[in-house]
């Protein structure tokens, strides 16, 4: 109750009618003033676990309102079932939130009105969010009535699922230990990285593109800046499948700028309105300024960070560089070390892509048989093989790595068994 003082109480996700006997009793004699407690037994047909039926259902409601619970959610599956769609005949919670879960996708929300549900004192509509545009609208309908709880689902509908609260929802949620739907966060996450009951409509807003998005530790990183520099302003992750449907909600989201991770480094370039010199040479961008005027200016920041990291391990004039892979960051790598009159080799599964990269920095194009023999003074892996959780693959066998450096363009946590299992194994830098 140090976190918060609303808790949802899934009675469906106990193992057994005694585990919920008991538990309510305990409820009943430890129950925490100025606590408010929503009792949720949801059955199977509504996306829970409680095989029962629904005077079943009901009758746990019911005991869940003598331990001490002033709010219950009934599901519109059971409520639909019941005389007049209606719950008030019956000893549960006073207050009631009516839930609609759609765990496949996004349902039409143009006709969603709480005030036709005059039996219901709140609605939540959860949907899983296919786009980050359905997140959006999802959102939107919150706005139309202080009544209304918001909760996109999914990966996808994670950073509208933290900014539910900013953009009118009247709850949001987020598991003190397993989750119980797809795409959330931790409640330590929720309020304290993100700090989502915090933002506000002048927070600013900004993120990190990519797909797989989930290990990225920029949300850590930059969110921990803005706590300790006192900044309004929040990072958030967004997996995007389509470039286009994240750039719709860049203006009604009030993003100020975005980081970019694979696949969308070179992509991205055709939809800037300007971009550095350097990121037009390297042709690539892995970070975004959207101007006041919502102009988009991209710049690249990967050749820096290669740069910095191999200076103090390496001579660079002369040396010679394998770099393997040939997507952005690899483009930024090569166009870095060139400009040190470094030799850099290039080879990657797309052999064309190899050709055009080594052409355009005037280095040379290795067919991975190559390997096997060449040597090398340092060897940069810019391919996303080996991201955690997958720490102990290599994209390299240990006969191909004649080198005396070995550098990765990739996050490896020291501790990758701490990563949640919901985040895929993904690319660098961002």
């Amino acid at each position: 109750m140090r976190e918060t003082s609303t808790v949802e109480l899934r009675l469906d996700w106990l193992k057994s009618d005694q585990e919920r006997r008991d538990f309510l009793t305990w409820l009943k004699n430890n129950k925490p003033e100025r606590a408010v407690f929503m009792a949720t037994c949801r059955r199977v047909p509504g996306g829970g676990k409680f095989k029962g039926s629904i005077p079943e259902q009901l009758r746990w409601l019911a005991q869940a309102r003598e331990a001490g619970c002033l709010w219950c959610d009934v599901e519109v599956e059971s409520l639909m079932e019941l005389k007049d769609n209606s719950v008030r005949q019956y000893a549960v919670p006073k207050r009631i939130l009516l839930s609609a879960h759609d765990f496949e996708g996004t349902p039409p929300l143009e006709q969603i009105d709480i005030e036709k549900h005059s039996v219901v004192d709140a609605m939540k509509v959860a949907a899983k969010a296919q786009t980050i545009t359905d997140s959006v609208r999802l959102l939107w309908v919150a706005k139309r009535s202080k009544k209304i709880v918001a909760v996109p689902m999914g990966d996808v509908g994670l950073p509208a699922r933290i900014l539910a609260l900013r953009e009118g929802s009247a709850l949001a949620y987020a598991p003190v230990g397993e989750a119980t739907a797809p795409g959330q966060i931790s409640l330590r996450e929720m309020l304290h990285l993100y700090r989502a009951h915090q933002l506000g409509s002048k927070t600013r807003v900004y993120g990190v593109i990519g797909n797989p998005v989930g290990h990225s530790l920029s949300p850590l990183m930059h969110n921990t800046g803005f706590i300790v520099a006192a900044k309004d302003a929040v990072y958030l992750p967004f997996l995007v499948h389509d470039l286009e449907d994240f750039l719709r909600v860049v203006h009604p989201l009030g993003i100020r700028g975005f980081s970019v991770t694979i696949p969308h480094k070179q992509t991205i370039m055709k939809y800037l309105n300007r971009c550095s010199p350097l990121a037009e040479k390297i042709g690539a961008v892995n970070t975004v300024m959207v101007r006041a005027n919502g102009e988009l200016y991209g710049a690249n920041t990967d050749m820096e960070g290669v740069l910095w990291a191999l200076r103090h391990k390496l001579s660079f004039q002369g040396t010679r560089v394998l770099i393997f892979g040939a997507g952005g960051a690899a483009r930024a790598a090569a166009f870095g070390l060139a400009n040190y009159q470094v030799n850099v080799a290039i080879c990657a599964r797309r052999e064309q892509l190899a050709s055009d990269l080594a052409r355009d920095v005037n280095g040379e194009a290795l067919p991975r048989r190559a390997l096997l023999t060449e040597s090398f003074d340092a060897i940069v892996n810019a391919t996303p093989v080996g991201m955690c959780p997958h720490t102990g693959v290599s994209p390299l066998t240990e006969r191909e790595l004649n080198c005396r450096l070995v550098m990765d363009m990739i996050y490896r946590p020291q501790h990758p068994e701490r990563s949640r299992s919901t985040r895929r194994p993904g690319p660098s830098p961002g």
